[in-house]
């Protein structure tokens, strides 16, 4: 992995887009995705990443992690 952003692929954004879904961070998803989409240059591919991960913020809850002591 980079640690230049602007090194980052459409598919590396993609890809952290699936995996913030799998730690259900749906917020931070839509935002890699749509990314992702920017970074596309084929409308249609660009059209299916954003179907894939819609903006959850009309529904969006926060979830609050506490550290052990």
């Amino acid at each position: 992995m980079t640690s230049d952003p602007a090194d980052l692929t459409a598919a590396d954004y993609f890809d952290a887009a699936r995996e913030m879904t799998a730690a259900d961070r749906p917020y931070l998803a839509h935002l890699l995705a749509e990314e992702a989409a920017q970074r596309t240059s084929d409308p249609a591919t660009a059209a299916g990443i954003r179907a894939t991960f819609p903006d959850p913020a009309p529904t969006r809850k926060e979830t609050t992690r506490h550290a052990r002591p």
